[in-house]
Order: structure tokens, then C-alpha cells, then sequence
């Protein structure tokens, strides 16, 4: 069964729907502008989640050896203002695949309108911080070999 708080696989990445509420917003009804980094989150673990790759799997060593994934670039354009109660859709695409990172797209969109665009840089490390290969495996259901 899928996990539908998860969103959905489409065609070259996955697609998440997220509301905005109260706690989203500053005092206008716009969302707070460091809301989007926990909007971009979500989409990332569950678009992980929906390929088969958790983040306690990872930790649990699942795939090899025990490993995490950690955010070490994020370039951000704020294109829109989300306001609350709208609906929004987060994209996400595997965008480069390397030995010990993954680069990724993102964008939040409003129907047909794009608020944000992403471009999230993920470092593969071990549970001591260090950074380690992506297991092949791991790089397989991300959309590419070992690169």
C-alpha cells in the first residue's frame, strides 16, 4: 500500500501537495520565507521514502555500510509569495548523481505558478560525519550507476 501523506512518483521525480497554515505565515498571511526550507525537506524524505530509501534504513545500514545524507548547498530563488491556505505542490527531480553526493531541483509551485526554485547539494556521509561513496544501490533508484 502507498503511503499517501508521501505524495506520488511522476514522470522524472516525485510530487508532494502541502497546505499552508497559520504557522507557515508572519503577521500578513505570507508564508515566513525559512517555512520553504521544511516544505523543500518534506519533498526530499518523501521522494527518498517513495524509492525505497529511509532515512533509518540508511542509518541502519541497509544499503552497506551505516550512512546519512546531509544538505551542503542550497541555492534559493524566492520568486512568489505563498499566503495561507494555498495549496502548494513540491517538485522534486534527481538533477546529478556523484560519487558522494546527489544534487537536486526543486521548485514549490502554486497550480501552474512556480514560487521557488531549489538546487540542494546532498553530501553522503558516514554516522561520524565523514563523507563515504553512495552504495550503488542508493544511486540506482536515484536514476543513475555509481556516477
Amino acid at each position: 500500500m502507498t503511503d499517501q501523506l508521501a505524495g506520488r512518483l511522476v514522470d522524472g521525480g516525485h510530487r508532494l501537495d502541502v497546505r499552508v497554515y497559520f504557522e507557515d505565515t508572519d503577521f500578513s498571511g505570507v508564508v515566513y520565507h525559512a517555512r520553504y526550507l521544511h516544505f523543500l525537506e518534506r519533498g526530499r524524505t518523501d521522494y527518498l521514502r517513495l524509492h525505497g530509501i529511509g532515512h533509518r534504513e540508511l542509518m541502519d545500514g541497509a544499503f552497506g555500510e551505516p550512512m546519512a545524507f546531509a544538505v551542503r548547498r542550497m541555492e534559493i530563488e524566492f520568486l512568489r509569495p505563498a499566503r495561507i491556505d494555498d495549496i502548494l505542490s513540491v517538485e522534486t527531480r534527481t538533477a546529478l548523481l556523484g560519487g558522494a553526493r546527489v544534487v537536486l531541483d526543486q521548485r514549490i509551485l502554486r497550480g501552474d505558478e512556480v514560487l521557488i526554485e531549489a538546487k540542494v547539494k546532498v553530501a553522503v556521509i558516514s554516522p561520524d560525519g565523514r563523507p563515504r561513496r553512495m552504495p550503488a544501490a542508493v544511486a540506482e533508484r536515484l536514476g543513475g550507476g555509481e556516477g
